[in-house]
């Protein structure tokens, strides 16, 4: 299936947040999942004091489905 320009428009803007508010994105997201503990861990210690907020990015401008305790 071709990428479209939204399909990189929603790309871009993913990436924005993750980069801004990644703790507090990541570890809403992590709730949702049904993993309370590791999202509420996620957010109040910023992304696992910056080494999973580093990590997302990374993983993000790779464009891998690796996730960091996910």
């Amino acid at each position: 299936m071709a990428r479209t320009a939204i399909d990189d428009l929603g790309w871009l803007i993913n990436l924005i947040l993750t980069i801004f508010l990644d703790p507090l994105v990541q570890g809403i997201n992590r709730i949702l999942r049904g993993k309370l503990i590791i999202g509420l861990i996620w957010i109040f210690s910023g992304g696992i004091f910056g080494i999973g907020w580093i990590i997302d990015i990374i993983t993000m401008l790779l464009n891998k489905d690796i996730t960091f305790l996910a």
